[in-house]
Order: C-alpha cells, then sequence, then structure tokens
C-alpha cells in the first residue's frame, strides 16, 4: 500500500514570522512531518523562546524589510540547518481602516516594506541558494485583502496583492530549475495580530462571520496545513498558485449576509 502522508524527513526549512501566529502553527506542523525548521522573527529573543513550543532548531532575530538581516536570516538559517529546501515567507504587519487622503505615509510605507519588500528579500536570498541547487519550494502569505479592494486597507491590501504577482513572478522565472513558488490567500485567522485589530474594534468580527459562508474565523494551524500541503511533494507540479484558505469569503458575491439556514436543495 502507498505512503498516503506528507512526509518531510529530512527537509530544512526556513518560516519568517515563526514566533507566533501562522507562523508558529505551520513550523511547529513542519517539525511534526519530520522537518527540520529555522524560525525567524522581529524579536530574536521571541524566535529563539518559540523553539520549545514548535520544536524547530533555530531561532534568529532579524527585519525581513531590511535586505542585509534578510540575506542573514536566510544564511544563518541554511547554515544551522545544514541546507535549505522550504520557506515559508509569513512574516508580516497589520494597518487600521484609514481611507487614503487621511493615511500617514509612514506607516503606509512601513506596512508595505514590511509586507511585500520583506517578502521579496527573503524569497531573493533563499532563491539564490534553490536556484544553485536546482530544488527548492517556497510558499509565500497573502490574504484575501491582496485578492479583492477593502476600502480604508490601501497599505495592506497593496502589500498582499504584491505578494500574488511576486510570487507569480518567481514561478516563472524559477519553474525551469525545478523551484516551486505559491502562495496561500488567508481570510481572517485567529492569530495575535487579528486579536489586536479585534481589541481595538478595527472591525466587527459578527460581520466577518456573517459574510463567510463557513461561517467563522479561521484557526492558524488550517493555514499551516494548505502551506504545508504546498511546500511538499504532493504538490510537486503545482506553482504560481494562489489558495484562498478563507472559508468561502472570495467566492461568495451575493448581497448582503450569507444565508445560514436551510440548504436550499434541503
Amino acid at each position: 500500500m502507498p505512503d498516503v502522508s506528507i512526509n518531510l524527513d529530512g527537509r530544512k526549512a526556513l518560516v519568517t514570522g515563526g514566533a507566533s501566529g501562522i507562523g508558529a502553527a505551520t513550523a511547529k506542523f513542519l517539525c511534526d512531518l519530520g522537518a527540520e525548521v529555522a524560525v525567524a522573527d522581529i524579536d530574536a529573543d521571541k524566535a529563539r523562546a518559540s523553539l520549545a513550543e514548535t520544536g524547530a532548531k533555530h531561532g534568529v532575530g532579524g527585519d525581513v524589510s531590511d535586505a542585509g538581516d534578510a540575506d542573514r536570516m536566510v544564511s544563518e538559517a541554511a547554515a544551522a540547518l545544514g541546507g535549505l529546501d522550504m520557506v515559508l515567507n509569513s512574516a508580516g504587519i497589520g494597518d487600521d481602516l484609514v481611507p487614503v487622503h487621511v493615511q500617514d505615509p509612514e506607516r503606509w510605507q512601513r506596512v508595505v516594506d514590511v509586507n511585500l519588500r520583506g517578502t521579496y528579500l527573503v524569497c531573493r536570498a533563499a532563491g539564490a541558494i534553490m536556484v544553485k541547487q536546482r530544488s527548492g519550494s517556497i510558499v509565500n502569505v497573502s490574504s484575501i485583502v491582496g485578492l479583492g479592494a477593502f476600502p480604508g486597507r490601501s497599505a495592506y491590501g497593496v502589500a498582499k496583492a504584491g505578494v500574488i504577482h511576486l510570487t507569480k513572478t518567481l514561478a516563472c522565472e524559477w519553474g525551469p530549475v525545478g523551484v516551486r513558488v505559491n502562495c496561500i490567500a488567508p481570510a481572517y485567522t485567529r492569530t495575535p495580530m487579528v486579536r489586536s485589530l479585534l481589541e481595538r474594534k478595527v472591525f466587527d468580527p459578527g460581520v466577518i462571520e456573517r459574510r463567510t459562508p463557513l461561517g467563522r474565523f479561521a484557526e492558524p494551524e488550517e493555514m499551516a496545513r494548505a502551506a504545508a500541503f504546498l511546500l511538499s511533494d504532493w504538490a510537486s507540479y503545482v506553482t504560481g498558485a494562489v489558495v484562498p484558505v478563507d472559508g468561502g469569503w472570495s467566492v461568495y458575491a451575493a448581497a448582503g449576509d450569507v444565508d445560514k439556514g436551510t440548504p436550499l436543495d434541503a
């Protein structure tokens, strides 16, 4: 009988934003599947502290939006693990609901720098390794906010839409040498970032739940499973894909809330 499980034994993985949220959940899941993992985070102490929780082997601190830091974190992870086969780009920061005409340009730029420039810089550094070895898999984290317009969230939306375009471009550039690049687009997930938005009442959770066909927020572990699939050989012929992991958010186009009553064909 064929092995029907995802096996990542011996694979070397770097997870950015790996100290919390989707990054931490994915780091732990990759370890559970047999990978050797390094986590990177802007807070070096948190990166190292996360090792006990995730099972990762190495923690490194740095700012993904800084080219020197990005190069150093990738090279340090590869040295500590003895190679680099997989990368999850999960490092990111959120924004508030602010109309463009009253937005602080510096805050806008910081959100774009961390979410888009940071993803680009880590992909660039990891790609230098993977292209040379003619193998590797990268998964970038975009968002449903990158799939369509969200009024008041121009910084995050622009950044996450850029991540999608970057993913497709790299898939085309690096596919011929066996490096795959894919992307997940999460909906609202119960991460520290989203909890902060809820605490500051940036949005009403009830509105989100009523608008989502599956009727709830996502859990970080659900994003981890999608990312692990795309990183693994189970997705060996998948590259340039943008996978919405959103409970049906991106396909719902009717007016008003999702009807949570009796199904139409019942």
